[in-house]
């Protein structure tokens, strides 16, 4: 079967690097990919966003099966353009409708869905440049500290958290006011703060059955302890350790169960993944944010523990026979640690050669390319080193081993994933 992989990041590296143990030997086409996807199947050189050519790609290439990796395709409609088009309705998309992605493309949505459906959640209000001056006061009664969420996308890079009234004032001033975050601030979400520990829940559902995945636990912050500015995604492990079978099945009844029934009743459909950001407060779960593909890089640390052949489930998703499968997971303990460049997230420079990569290490590739012959950065998170173990300090020791090999200018990573475990 030849099936398209929309994405370039870690999190295609992965799901390329899982399809290609499936027995049924998928043809895979990925569109744009990055340097190590390519030793899996064709990188074709058109963008997630770029619709028409998506389209094109699918004929020449007769494509079968479409997976979408990142978020803003799917807010953008990728699904539906496919659903809708009489040249490409009869390939199967994984992934949500336009409606579905607004889980993620509008926090003030994704707000008012849990508030719906009594799925628990932090407290918030939502303020757009013309209701300011109510935010503005609205702030002065929220207890610290203040949480503003961007209420679009921003890369993971929307939400600001901040233990001071003039410092929350001023932010919320360069959201709204001088759009700080573009069009993802036309909106802002101010939000109760939650103290706990985060994790992340990840679903499957056919739009009728789900399966829930390996839960992972990934850290955002740029510099160790958590300090620092957000970013992508500098680490994860799978399993939590501090998520309990008691724990996991508040997490089910609560948060889960809700979810699906909530879609199923508000008449959204929805195929593909659900990525349920969590917070554990005293012994119950909260939902930070919905997302509505995998994360990254919690693919990495997830899809490694799925026993199962990833394509069959995939194409179990594709014709509604999800209920059919048994997941199997691996018992191990996995863990990736992120290698960005210097200066992410901020301003960073590209082309740095890389040497190093051990062959029987799982590095996952992501902001790479290939220039003159050299494999070079070519984004801030350049590459991750999954690891496996017993427990949570073996698979981090065996990253932290892969990485040790690794060399480009610039290089960073934090040394300290899995202190809070």
């Amino acid at each position: 079967m030849k099936v398209l992989l929309l994405g370039s990041g870690g999190r295609e590296y992965t799901f390329c690097h899982q399809l290609a143990k499936s027995p049924q030997q998928p043809q895979l086409f990925i569109a744009p990919g990055n340097a190590g996807t390519a030793a899996f199947g064709t990188n074709l050189a058109v963008l997630p966003t770029d619709f028409e050519g998506l389209k094109q790609a699918a004929i020449t290439h007769q494509i079968e099966l479409v997976i979408v990796g990142p978020e803003v395709p799917l807010v953008e409609g990728v699904v539906d353009f496919f659903t809708n088009d009489q040249a490409l309705s009869h390939i199967p998309v994984i992934g949500p409708s336009k409606q579905g992605a607004e889980l993620e493309g509008s926090k003030e949505f994704a707000k008012a869905f849990m508030q719906r459906h009594k799925i628990p959640t932090a407290a918030y209000q939502s303020f757009t440049k013309d209701t300011l001056a109510e935010g503005l006061t609205y702030l002065e009664t929220v207890v610290p500290p203040y949480v503003l969420k961007a209420d679009g996308l921003a890369a993971g890079k929307g939400v600001v958290i901040l233990n001071e009234l003039a410092d929350a004032k001023a932010e919320l001033t360069a959201m709204l006011a001088d759009a700080k975050f573009g069009e993802a601030s036309q909106k802002v979400v101010i939000e109760e703060f939650l103290d706990g520990i985060e994790l992340s829940c990840f679903v499957l559902t056919d739009g009728k059955s789900y399966k829930i995945l390996p839960m992972a636990k990934d850290y955002k912050r740029i510099g160790e302890g958590d300090t620092g500015l957000n970013t992508g995604g500098m680490g994860a492990v799978s399993p939590v350790p501090f998520a309990d079978e008691a724990f996991e099945q508040k997490i089910k009844t609560q948060v889960v169960e809700p979810t699906m029934l909530g879609l199923q009743k508000d008449g959204i459909p929805y195929v593909g993944f659900v990525f349920i950001g969590l917070i554990k407060v005293g012994d119950n779960p909260k939902v930070i944010e919905y997302n509505v593909r995998m994360g990254d890089p919690e693919t990495q640390v997830v899809l490694p523990r799925i026993k199962n052949d990833l394509f069959e489930l995939l194409q179990a998703i594709a014709t509604a026979t999800l209920d059919s499968i048994s997941l199997s997971v691996d018992d191990r303990t996995t863990s990736t640690i992120v290698a960005v460049s210097g200066g992410y997230p901020e301003s960073y420079e590209k082309g740095k050669i890389i040497t190093g990569i051990d062959p029987k290490d799982f590095v996952v590739h992501a902001g790479t390319a290939i220039f003159n012959e050299d494999l070079v950065t070519s984004g801030g998170r350049v590459l991750s080193a999954t690891g496996f173990g017993d427990d949570h300090h073996q698979a981090i020791a065996k990253s932290y081993e892969a990485l040790a090999k690794i060399e480009f200018e610039g290089m960073y990573y934090r040394k300290d994933i899995g202190f809070d475990l």
